[in-house]
């Protein structure tokens, strides 16, 4: 054989292109991964949502049912030789000039893909074929029939019927459930972000029980801890951050909206009424400061403060981030590539953006009194002092002109030698030609030199003083006056065009008001269970932090652009379920964590990694690295000195030096004492020109724009930033301390002290060896220190490893 290159040598053998699989699931997913990118990059531009030429339009979701043009079908299934598309392609049609038009050709090999495809029979991904000309996800979703399996013993609810039922299609078994103690683990970091307790491991047998399990998925799902997990969760979604962006960076107070979301997860408010106050809380009957409050929500884009700026361009660029939040977090849609023109692969036009940017084009934008319980008391016993002095002195003010008059009246000579030469000159004045200045210096004089008003007066100063500080909140405020909307030409602030509406895009579900549509009609809209996006969008991201992976992978992007669900009926099942459990996000929670799926194992299977390489059919769990702020909280806890208090203003824990000099500002960074000092990660004070370092090493979000997926990366500064940034260093070593104290005599008994607070179980004989060893080297490098040095020096780099090892800082 004579193969003149790789490619076509691997599509001979059936491996290069990945289609060999006579399996249909695996030849679906080649239009996929191979298929669909080329047409995205070739043919789009001429045939998808802005023009069909020649009446064809290859964007999946919106072709014609035959997926033909004027000149006919595009292929013929199994036989690429007669089909159109591989004939324009590579040139050889008689009347039709090859494609892509006046372009670069397509290189052999990319044609071989396309060939290769429509010769395994052109099969699309479930959930798009031939006679589809609506995208999935735009179309409503229907509760599906749970699927029948083989393996009946192994589902424990819905959710592992679909799992299995894909399982089965390729010969797949599930794996395992995890240790009792590794799924205890996964389970408390999953719903509170902290992890078990030494007493909480101490009731596990070698097994848990069904019934003890869901025990303790009660019991984390009530903890107000859970609130902090998911509540971050939200908080990536909203862009949270305590500075307001852009260079001058200055700090905001915005943490009465991150309590808000906290306190609203734990109560588990149902998600309809969660989206509600937070779009138009300000707008229901009779609102709440609390339901205001939740409307912070959109006042989480960034505020430019630098001068000569033109206030107008920043408040529009702040309506343009709230149209990317409200598409990504609800709609999973990319709203802003709608934002200069129509949307080239979705159905919205530019216009359609504009009438949904009209909603949150009339609001202002306020500060306003948010005190804390704590606070209103203080405030109360405040106003109890200060309110009758100062109804007092307003009397005595009321009656001042009256007692002037009288006291002029009568006094003698003496008051008047007494008194400086400006009143005097005001005294020898006859009353009708005093001025109103006079007056009113006449008055001051006579107050000066009544000591009972100068007591009064000067009581109420210095409780005026001393009036108790209150937290105030950022919140939207609907404006009386309607500002108008325009279309804008290219996205330009500078170019209205013609004016809008407000509306929503016709391709979704129609919009209901009684009047005109405004901010709380939007919240409704989003949230009607006619909508077919937000309940599979909101879904998706749940599943996302319990695997790793959504159902759907782009997260952020349900359009065409998007990659397909995984597992579509299960999507929907899901989707319908929240829904008509009332919006129970502890409902769906429970589902989850309760499910087989859930509780397998994540130990790496050969026979998966041939099949499934990504795990994507889920035949295991996914070891996930824990989110940055949940690393600092896993420390803190296994050293002893977490902080677990709710809530509050944000703390400022040690930081390296110099971090706060990276910002055009120069600002102070002074780290807490005390209790504050030791708060979760969540409540660290995040400054988004110069966020904490610790975070961002682990990959916190930049809070400059929503956030619905966190990237894990991997890098040598993280274990850099565990063994030496300040706030992990002061943890080892009151860890190294807590090990002598608490975990015995010897040194195996410490190590497996100290292990278990760090990973949850016990090391194995050949992890317990090399810490071991660890442990003599380190003693033998500090052969001339003094014994008590010695072993605190020892004992804190044990705890500076522990608190290091990769599965400390993993969800396994």
């Amino acid at each position: 054989m004579n193969f003149k290159s790789i490619t076509q040598f691997l599509t001979a053998i059936g491996l290069g292109l990945g289609i060999c699989s006579s399996n249909a699931q695996d030849a679906s997913k080649v239009f996929e991964t191979d298929v669909r990118p080329l047409f995205k990059t070739h043919c789009y531009r001429c045939h998808g949502a802005t023009q069909q030429k020649g009446g064809l339009r290859l964007d999946l979701g919106y072709a014609p049912s035959s997926w033909s043009g004027d000149s006919g079908p595009v292929w013929v299934k199994n036989n690429s030789k007669e089909s159109l598309l591989v004939q324009l392609l590579r040139g050889t049609h008689d009347s039709i000039e090859a494609m892509p038009y006046k372009k670069e050709p397509l290189a052999e090999s990319e044609i071989q893909i396309v060939v290769n495809w429509i010769d395994q029979g052109a099969i699309l991904p479930e959930g798009l074929t031939e006679d589809s000309n609506e995208h999935w996800a735009f179309v409503k979703p229907v509760k599906p029939e749970i699927p029948s399996v083989n393996q009946t013993s192994w589902p424990r609810n819905p959710i592992d019927f679909f799992i299995l039922a894909k399982l089965e299609e390729q010969d797949l078994t599930p794996s395992e459930m995890a240790p009792a103690r590794t799924l205890l683990r996964r389970l408390f970091l999953d719903l509170t972000g902290l992890p078990p307790s030494r007493k909480d491991l101490n009731t596990l047998g070698p097994q848990l029980s069904d019934d003890d399990y869901k025990d303790w998925v009660e019991d984390l799902l009530t903890s107000p801890h859970f609130g902090e997990r998911w509540g971050r969760h939200w908080l990536d979604v909203a862009r949270y951050a305590d500075s307001n962006g852009y260079s001058i960076d200055g700090a905001r107070s915005m943490w009465r909206y991150r309590d808000w979301v906290i306190d609203a997860t734990n109560a588990n408010m149902p998600f309809d009424q969660f989206t509600i106050e937070q779009i138009a809380g300000d707008m229901l009957p009779h609102a709440t400061m609390e339901q205001v409050i939740a409307t912070g929500f959109h006042r989480n884009t960034q505020i430019n403060q630098e001068g000569g700026i033109d206030r107008e361009q920043f408040r529009m660029e702040s309506i343009f981030d709230r149209m990317a939040t409200t598409g990504a977090a609800w709609l999973g849609i990319t709203t802003g590539c709608a934002q200069c023109h129509d949307h080239k692969f979705d159905p919205m036009t530019q216009e359609e953006y504009y009438q949904m940017f009209a909603f949150f084009n009339n609001q202002d934008e306020p500060s306003i009194p948010a005190p804390t319980h704590e606070e209103s008391m203080r405030l109360i016993a405040w106003e109890k002092e200060y309110n009758p002095l100062q109804a007092q002195l307003d009397q005595m003010n009321k009656e001042l002109p009256d007692k002037v008059w009288q006291w002029e009246k009568f006094f003698d000579a003496k008051d008047t030698e007494t008194a400086p030469e400006e009143i005097k000159a005001i005294l020898e004045k006859l009353p009708t030609d005093r001025s109103e200045e006079d007056e009113k210096k006449l008055i001051e004089h006579y107050k000066k030199n009544q000591p009972d008003y100068v007591n009064i007066n000067k009581k109420v100063e210095q409780l005026r003083r001393r009036r108790p500080r209150l937290t105030t909140a950022m919140v939207l405020k609907e404006r009386t006056e309607e500002r108008p909307t325009h279309l804008l030409v290219k996205g330009d602030f500078t170019r209205p065009s013609d004016r809008v509406k407000p509306g929503v895009p016709a391709s979704l579900h129609p919009l209901e008001t009684d009047g005109k549509p405004n901010r709380l009609d939007l919240a409704n809209w989003l949230v009607s269970k006619e909508n077919p996006l937000t309940a599979r969008v909101v879904i998706n991201r749940v599943w996302q932090k319990y695997f790793g992976t959504g159902i759907v992978e782009t997260e952020n992007d349900f359009g065409t652009q998007g990659t397909l669900p995984s597992h579509p009926e299960l999507l929907d099942w899901l989707a319908c379920e929240f829904m008509d459990s009332g919006w129970d996000l502890k409902h769906m929670h429970r589902l989850i964590v309760t499910s087989a799926t859930y509780r397998q194992s994540s130990r790496i299977r050969k026979d998966l990694q041939e099949i499934d390489t990504r795990n994507l059919l889920l035949g295991r769990q996914n070891r996930l690295r824990m989110d940055s702020e949940i690393v600092r909280d896993v420390a803190l806890h296994a050293s002893g000195l977490l902080n677990q208090d709710i809530g509050g203003p944000s703390v400022h824990p040690p930081q390296p030096d110099g971090v706060m000099g990276l910002g055009q500002v120069q600002r102070s960074w002074r780290a807490d004492e005390g209790e504050s000092r030791y708060r979760r990660g969540m409540y660290t004070f995040f400054w988004r020109a110069t966020p904490h370092p610790a975070l961002s090493v682990f990959d916190s979000p930049d809070a400059f724009s929503t956030c619905t997926r966190r990237i894990r990366s991997n890098t040598p500064l993280q274990a850099l930033t565990l063994l030496n940034d300040p706030a992990f260093h002061e943890m080892a070593t009151h860890f190294s301390g807590l090990i002598q104290e608490q975990g015995g005599n010897d040194d195996a008994a410490r190590i497996r002290f100290g292990f278990e607070r760090c990973t949850a179980r016990q090391p194995s004989s050949d992890e317990l060896q090399q810490l071991l060893l660890f442990i003599q080297n380190q003693r033998q490098l500090a052969e001339k220190t003094d014994a008590a040095h010695k072993e605190k020096q020892v004992w804190l780099n044990v705890a500076r490893v522990l608190l290091n090892l990769d599965e400390t800082i993993t969800r396994e």
